[in-house]
């Protein structure tokens, strides 16, 4: 193979975990924009999103790559498997701010945030104690079909997992920009008293928020378990950190800058390890989180916004 050849595979694969970064960068950010709170519990909704999605596609009868019991054609199965993943994260992002955050939040300081890295932990044991250590490997009903581009191969998930992020990501940005909702989030995520002055009701869009971001990282995970064909309780750490790093690096805050961040952290991470060494692949991507921290902390599409306080 080529090194042109190598650059294109690399390319097709940074994409793929691009795509998986940015829907749980936006997580990141939607929750950030209204609450300015960062949300480490979300690596971990992230984790138990693939294994929601990994238990809705056994229920359907699929068992490793064949499709056992199901009449639904593969389309109907994806689409069964990722609504039921994102309606079940949302719904436990959901249960997160009305259990542990509500509380809290007018509280200053770092309460808020320390609880959440609580939050993060009680997830992470309880699928610990309940699934066990080991990798699971992860139902796939996708047929094997590739194409060759050139001497890169183009595999049919990868084109799946293209489409979902691409439908969700641009879903997303016309729901903020274009929806009564969206409006009334954007408002909030400027300055909330304002809003609540003006008839926005301001808890419901945080609830709407939490719902959104939990739900996009259940498809992240969704994704994650189609792409790696396996989950464990283990994966939201690394994970969630690269997509944090994503959410700065785009502008934490900024729905188009975190998809942006998401692309170019998976590019980064798959090019590094191609061309340089996999070793040090986390190395670039955090040297890259605190130079973007010191020299541009409103990321590269973020701006500085006002004190809310």
């Amino acid at each position: 193979m080529t090194t042109t050849d190598l650059l294109l595979q690399q390319t097709i694969n940074g994409l793929s975990l691009g795509a998986m970064y940015s829907l749980l960068a936006l997580g990141f950010t939607l929750v950030y924009g209204i609450l300015e709170l960062i949300n480490f519990a979300h690596f971990n909704v992230f984790m138990v999103g693939s294994f929601i999605g990994m238990w809705t596609l056994q229920l359907m009868g699929i068992d490793g790559q064949a499709v056992v019991m199901t009449g639904l054609p593969l389309i109907g199965v994806m689409l069964v498997a990722l609504v039921v993943t994102m309606l079940l994260s949302g719904g436990l992002g959901v249960l997160i701010e009305r259990l542990s955050l509500r509380a809290l939040r007018d509280v200053k300081g770092p309460a808020a945030m320390i609880t959440t890295i609580g939050v993060s932990y009680i997830l992470f044991n309880i699928v610990l104690l309940a699934v066990g250590a080991d990798s699971k490997n992860y139902p796939n009903p996708l047929p094997p079909i590739q194409f060759a581009i050139g001497g890169a191969v183009l595999r049919l998930r990868e084109i799946l997992i293209w489409v979902i992020a691409v439908l969700l990501m641009v879903g997303l940005h016309f729901f903020v920009q274009r929806s009564k909702m969206g409006r009334a989030m954007r408002a909030t995520a400027q300055d909330p008293e304002a809003a609540r002055m003006m008839g926005v009701e301001v808890d419901r869009v945080i609830i709407i928020a939490f719902f959104l971001g939990s739900a996009l990282a259940g498809a992240g995970g969704l994704i994650f378990g189609l792409y790696y064909n396996f989950t464990s309780f283990i994966i939201g750490f690394t994970a969630g950190l690269r997509a944090f790093t994503a959410a700065v690096l785009g502008g934490i805050g900024n729905v188009p800058g975190a998809m942006l961040g998401g692309v170019i952290i998976g590019l980064i991470e798959a090019m590094g390890g191609q061309f340089i060494a996999t070793a040090w692949t986390d190395v670039i991507i955090f040297s890259i989180l605190v130079l973007v921290l010191v020299f541009r902390p409103s990321g590269l599409l973020g701006r500085v916004a006002p004190n809310k306080s």
